[in-house]
C-alpha cells in the first residue's frame, strides 16, 4: 500500500488526522498509528513525530528556481531583437552571434563577459517569452490572438487546382460574391455560388446577409437544384464556411470538405470563372440589401440557371505545361454543362435521360 502512494499524498494523509490523534484516548491513538503506518509505510516512531507536531509536514509548494536571465539579458535581446527587424525566436536565435558583435562594435551594447555568455546561449523558446511584452506594446498593446475558426479550419485538408484529378459529377467548388457596392459596412447580399467541377454545372442562391446558418439553407436547396447527388464541396477560408455549423452539417451529409490554400484563388479556379461570367454578368457591381431584394434575385437565378447550364458553353482546362518561361494551356472543345453532363461516364442512364 505504501508504494502506491505519493509524499505529498502522506502529508495529505498526516494533516487530516493530527488534530484528531491529539485529542484521542489511548487506546484510539494505537489504532491512528496502526493505520497511518500501514497506509504510508512509514516506521512507527516517525508516524508518532509527524503526529504529535515534532516534525513539520507541509504541503508540496511549486518550487521557484532562481531566474537565469535578468533584466540585462531582456534588454539585451529586446535590442537584438530590434536590429534583426523584428524576426521570430528561432530566427533571431541564428542570428544573434553575428548580431551581437555588431551591436557591441557600434556601442548598442555593452555586456560583461558572463552576460554575454548567457545571451549566446539562450534558447528560442525563452527569446519568445522574453519578448511577449515588447510584442504586445509594439503592436499597441493589443495581443495577437488566433482567430476562433482556426482549429476547424485547420482539420479541413487543403486541395489545390491540380489535385482534383477528374472528380466524378458531385464536387462542387463553393464561393460567396459580396454585393455591397463601393462599401462593406453594413449587411448586404451575398451570392453563394456552387460550381460542379466535373460538369461546369452552375447554381447561384441569394444570401440576405453572410451568416453560417443561410450558407447550410442555401446549400440543402442547392441539393434539390443539381441532377445529381452532392459528394463533395471545396471551401475557401472565410469564416462563414469555416465554422462549427457548416463544416459538421457537410460531414453529417456524407460530404467530402476541402478547402483551398489562402491567398491562392487559382485553387478555386472553376468558380471563380462563374462568379465574373455568371454573377457579375447577371447582377453587376452594385449594392444590394434587404429581403426583397432578395427574392428578385432568387426569382433572377431561377429564369438564368438554365440558360446558362443547357446552352452556354464553356471551355474547360486539359493540361497545361511549362516550357522555360512560357506556360502552354490546351482546353477541350467548348462545351455546356449539360453535354458534358450526357458524355460523362460516371453518370447514370436514369439521369441522363432526366436532363434529356
Amino acid at each position: 500500500m505504501a508504494g502506491q502512494i505519493s509524499m505529498s499524498a502522506r502529508r495529505e494523509v498526516v494533516l487530516a488526522v493530527a488534530a484528531r490523534y491529539r485529542l484521542a484516548g489511548r487506546a484510539e491513538k494505537r489504532r491512528i498509528l496502526d493505520e497511518l503506518c500501514e497506509v504510508t509505510g512509514w516506521h512507527r516512531k516517525h508516524a508518532v513525530r509527524a503526529l504529535g507536531g515534532k516534525s513539520t509536514i507541509v504541503l508540496d509548494r511549486p518550487r521557484r528556481r532562481r531566474p537565469t536571465y535578468g533584466s540585462i539579458i531582456e534588454d539585451a535581446v529586446v535590442a537584438l531583437w530590434e536590429a534583426s527587424d523584428r524576426v521570430c525566436g528561432k530566427r533571431l536565435k541564428v542570428m544573434i552571434p553575428a548580431l551581437l558583435p555588431a551591436l557591441e562594435r557600434h556601442g548598442r551594447l555593452e555586456l560583461s563577459k558572463a552576460d554575454r555568455g548567457l545571451v549566446l546561449e539562450v534558447s528560442a523558446a525563452t527569446i519568445d517569452r522574453q519578448l511577449v511584452d515588447t510584442k504586445i506594446a509594439a503592436a499597441g498593446g493589443k495581443r495577437r490572438r488566433v482567430g476562433f475558426y482556426s482549429a476547424i479550419r485547420r482539420e479541413v485538408p487543403i486541395r489545390t487546382f491540380n489535385d482534383w484529378n477528374d472528380p466524378a459529377p458531385g464536387f462542387c467548388e463553393v464561393d460567396m460574391v459580396a454585393h455591397g457596392g463601393t462599401s462593406v459596412a453594413g449587411a448586404f447580399i451575398q451570392t453563394l455560388t456552387m460550381v460542379d467541377v466535373a460538369t461546369g454545372w452552375t447554381e447561384c442562391m441569394p444570401l440576405v446577409t453572410r451568416e453560417s446558418g443561410l450558407v447550410v439553407q442555401a446549400m440543402e436547396r442547392a441539393q434539390g437544384l443539381f441532377p445529381w447527388l452532392l459528394l463533395g464541396a471545396d471551401f475557401d477560408n472565410d469564416s462563414a464556411f469555416m465554422n462549427e455549423v457548416v463544416v459538421p452539417w457537410c460531414r453529417e451529409q456524407k460530404l467530402e470538405v476541402t478547402r483551398s490554400r489562402a491567398y491562392k484563388k487559382n485553387d478555386q479556379a472553376f468558380v471563380e470563372q462563374k462568379n465574373g461570367a455568371v454573377v457579375r454578368r447577371l447582377v453587376g457591381y452594385g449594392r444590394f440589401e434587404g429581403i426583397d431584394t432578395a427574392r428578385v434575385l432568387v426569382r433572377l437565378y431561377a429564369a438564368s440557371r438554365l440558360h446558362t447550364n443547357f446552352f452556354q458553353p464553356s471551355f474547360k482546362l486539359k493540361d497545361k505545361r511549362r516550357e522555360g518561361a512560357k506556360v502552354i494551356k490546351r482546353y477541350h472543345a467548348p462545351a455546356t454543362p449539360y453535354a458534358r453532363a450526357l458524355a460523362h461516364p460516371k453518370l447514370s442512364e436514369a439521369v441522363k435521360q432526366r436532363l434529356r
